[in-house]
């Protein structure tokens, strides 16, 4: 998918689907993950994705954790409902990541080179880590901090300007 064809996310997993019921909730998006990233394998741009799987927490993947808990210990990451209810947008963000509608760079964050995917819509982000032959889905998230999201849009509009000068 490219240019001016439709975007429409994935529905949204709400708590509220399940009574309010924290544990079925929690397996549901659980189930929705391994849909997206276990049962079958998802490509950016025809590179394979892979999973970050260790740690693993509760005999769940380090990178479900990544994209639906927050906080910088691994140990002690908590859940966060609102990348809970976007289980689905990774994927379908990342292939769909030559629309219109997303903004796609490079950036290096210590030996890592990282693709960033940005829906400046709703300020969801996914990063990717580039490895050897595949890429690992690093995390995604709602940049809620506006100077982050200006940070995000300068770095994108000088990656542009680098890259079309090369």
């Amino acid at each position: 998918m490219s240019g001016n064809q439709t975007f429409e996310l994935p529905d949204l997993i709400y708590l509220d689907n399940y009574g309010g019921g924290f544990y079925s909730y929690f397996e549901a998006v659980y189930q929705a993950f391994k849909i997206d990233y276990i049962y079958s394998k998802p490509t950016y741009r025809g590179t394979k994705l892979q999973l970050k799987k260790y740690p693993i927490v509760d005999n769940r993947e380090a990178t479900f954790y990544h994209i639906t808990h927050e906080g910088s210990d691994e140990t002690n990451r908590l859940p966060d409902l609102r990348r809970m209810e976007r289980i689905r947008y990774p994927r379908y963000l990342i292939e769909n990541s030559t629309h219109s509608k997303l903004l796609v760079w490079e950036n290096k964050r210590g030996k890592d080179t990282r693709i960033l995917i940005y829906y400046p819509d709703e300020y969801y982000l996914v990063v990717l880590n580039k490895r050897k032959n595949y890429l690992l889905l690093w995390t995604a998230y709602i940049v809620d901090i506006p100077h982050r999201r200006r940070d995000l849009l300068e770095e994108y509009e000088v990656y542009k300007k680098t890259n079309a000068a090369q």
